[in-house]
């Protein structure tokens, strides 16, 4: 199952029509989860925040992250048992409990 913004993610990739994106996923089994509930924007709140805290503290050495990050892995936390990423670190310290997996592209 994937949320929403990851659904909107793929469709805004450049070589990703529509139909490529909806047949990939029917084909997959991989169900969209439109529904977007209290507790979700809640755990979202929460990373961010903690996020935001951490950046004000740097000077800003690290990449900035976006809010769809934090729904991304507050939507696989609580809706999910895990979340397939090609970028672990970047949810690894925001959502420690939350199981990654790291499929490598060749």
């Amino acid at each position: 199952m994937i949320c929403a913004a990851v659904y909107v993610e793929l469709r805004g990739h450049p070589q990703a029509t529509a139909e490529f994106v909806d047949t990939f996923l029917n084909a997959t089994g991989i169900l969209i989860d439109f529904e977007t509930q209290e507790s979700l924007w809640r755990e979202t709140a929460r990373a961010f925040a903690e996020y935001a805290g951490r950046r004000r503290g740097t000077v800003g050495t690290t990449p900035k992250r976006l809010l769809a990050d934090f729904l991304i892995g507050a939507h696989a936390w609580l809706a999910s048992d895990r979340l397939m990423t090609l970028d672990p670190a970047r949810y690894a310290q925001d959502f420690p409990k939350l199981a990654l997996v790291n499929q490598e592209l060749h």
